[in-house]
């Protein structure tokens, strides 16, 4: 727990280290208080001694000046100190999901990643910026006060110490009792993130199946248990101030009535009595405010243990030491692969791949729903490492390359692509922030996009939050654009050019073709027409290769390619021959 915050405190740590020295200034002068006012009382209101009450008076007005200032002070660098650690925290973690490959990912929804960053770290950064200044000052404080007190009374001192067992055993119940409630609540808030993500991701699938009361019943029962663990928690935490009154009430009342019998005797003065009720009430206030520092570290340590969670994973697929950072053309071999997304080669999703792509070939791959062609294509980026078997692309290992050297030549272009929120410029140059506008408007040319955007005068224009408007189609054609901008060796339409007509997609091909004829281009298509001027294409099924052929041979030679033709044929789709 402590290894994660001095971590991530980074340049930080000064402040962190400065604050409690400033903490322990203020307690001192904080504590001098009342024990010159005792000295105001006895020496100078009861002795009628003005000369006493002024020398006094300015020692306490010195002491409050300095304990006004320290106290801004260490206010200050705590604030500093925790909300760097915050900073920090977020950057660790957010670097460390910018690595995760796609095994990682499925073990961390995106709901509970979006919880983790923001509601777990403003928890943490609560509880350290209180720690580093209140949970110092509070025990410091009743530290000085016990010590102070001693000064005034031997006798009555020792009463202080008789509140701290009912407070350490009545603290203990409470905090055991909530933390396992305080981990079913971040569980909850998790699976509550979740959903309104998906929701909202999802908002108009949701509506054109009228499914918007039943999202909303799912809401509501996870809202409500929510809502019920917290009342669980803060039952057992609302008897924190209680305890914390009745003992600090009890020490008040012994003391007062031990003290007035003490006055009585002659034993104790008037202004004793008064300085010892006084650093009661200081110790009442730390007291009340080291139980809600204690609730807070209680939440926080479940934070931290969700953040180090994050943090600690490391990516399943990295960079080896000495890797290749040069991709040095774009052929592609599978060498007895085999995949299985659990690892267990039982449940395998590719079998038995053995294939060579030469650099520049235009491939086809199509296949039933779950034949594994995406799962084929991922393989080449290295988005997931083989169960068994070898992939290589330019004549090494994909294992042996550096993972950005590899990626920047295998560009992959999904169905459903993202763009982000800003401007068609700021989406194209993700491929490359030095592109000029000329290069940005030739790739917009290839990829068509002149049909619904004018690249001369449009680059600045909006693209709202995920590309609402533009049509999938648009989409697609601006996600090709931004991919050809990488200028890849190897590039990849994993049916991306499903919303586009026939014609549109043979320009984008052919424009391609003239451009980048080194280029190796895989295009992943239910469409037999979008396949038929590929130099071969690869038919999968059940995760292996039935075959592989030109249009002509698999007609004869692939039952299941047959079949697919003879479907779109029959739906009017195209004429085959």
């Amino acid at each position: 727990m402590l290894k994660i915050i001095f971590n991530n405190l980074g340049e930080y740590k000064k402040y962190a280290v400065l604050s409690p020295f400033f903490v322990l200034l203020e307690v001192l002068t904080n504590t001098s208080i009342p024990f010159y006012m005792t000295k105001i009382i006895d020496q100078g209101i009861l002795k009628n001694s003005s000369e006493n009450i002024i020398h006094f008076g300015i020692i306490l007005f010195i002491c409050a000046a300095i304990s006004l200032a320290t106290g801004i002070i260490s206010g200050y660098l705590a604030t500093k100190a925790s909300s760097g650690l915050a900073k920090n925290m977020r950057y660790s973690m957010f670097e460390n999901i910018t690595n995760f490959s796609f095994e990682n990912m499925d073990k961390f929804k995106r709901g509970t990643l979006i919880t983790r960053m923001t509601t777990d770290v403003q928890m943490v950064q609560m509880a350290f910026q209180m720690t580093t200044r209140m949970a110092i000052r509070s025990p410091l404080t009743m530290f000085f006060c016990f010590i102070m007190s001693f000064k005034l009374s031997k006798e009555l001192a020792p009463t202080f110490i008789i509140i701290i067992p009912l407070i350490a055993i009545g603290m203990g119940i409470i905090i055991k009792g909530a933390y396992p409630i305080f981990e079913r609540v971040f569980e909850i808030t998790d699976k509550l993130n979740t959903d309104v993500s998906e929701n909202l991701s999802a908002i108009r699938v949701v509506k054109s199946f009228v499914k918007e009361d039943k999202e909303i019943k799912k809401f509501n029962n996870v809202s409500d248990d929510l809502q019920n663990n917290y009342i669980k928690a803060e039952k057992l935490l609302a008897f924190t101030n209680p305890l914390m009154n009745f003992s600090t009430y009890l020490m008040t009342i012994l003391i007062a009535w031990l003290g007035s019998h003490f006055i009585v005797a002659g034993n104790m003065s008037t202004g004793a009595l008064t300085g010892l009720v006084t650093y009661a009430i200081q110790i009442q206030i730390s007291l009340m405010t080291l139980s809600m520092i204690i609730v807070q570290i209680t939440i926080a340590r479940n934070s931290i243990v969700r953040i180090n969670e994050v943090i600690a994973t490391k990516p399943s697929i990295f960079s080896p030491e000495n890797a290749v950072s040069e991709v040095k053309n774009g052929e592609i071999v599978f060498d007895d692969v085999y995949f299985s997304y659990s690892g267990d080669l039982k449940k395998s999703v590719l079998e038995n791949i053995n294939l060579k792509i030469n650099s520049g070939d235009y491939v086809g791959i199509i296949g039933p729903t779950g034949s594994g062609k995406s799962t084929l294509i991922s393989l080449i980026a290295r988005l997931f490492d083989t169960t068994s078997g070898e992939v290589y692309v330019g004549g090494k290992n994909v294992r042996d390359y550096d993972l950005v050297a590899l990626r920047d030549q295998v560009s992959v272009v999904l169905q459903k692509n993202q763009l982000f929120t800003g401007t068609l410029r700021e989406n194209l140059k993700w491929a490359n922030e030095n592109l000029s506008d000329e290069e940005l408007k030739e790739a917009l040319y290839i990829a068509s996009c002149d049909d619904f955007i004018d690249p001369e005068k449009d680059l600045d224009m909006v693209v709202q939050r995920g590309g609402t408007n533009f049509s999938g189609g648009q989409k697609q054609r601006i996600s090709i654009a931004r991919s050809i901008l990488k200028n890849p060796k190897i590039l990849i339409m994993d049916d991306s050019t499903s919303a586009l007509d026939n014609n549109t997609e043979e320009k984008i091909i052919n424009s391609l073709n003239n451009l980048r004829p080194d280029m190796t281009k895989i295009l992943i298509s239910q469409k037999i027409k979008s396949l038929k001027n590929t130099d071969y294409t690869i038919v999968m099924d059940s995760g292996e290769i039935e075959n592989i052929g030109t249009h002509e041979n698999l007609i004869k030679n692939s039952k299941i390619y047959k079949e697919i033709n003879e479907t779109q044929e029959s739906d009017g789709d195209f004429d085959a021959q």
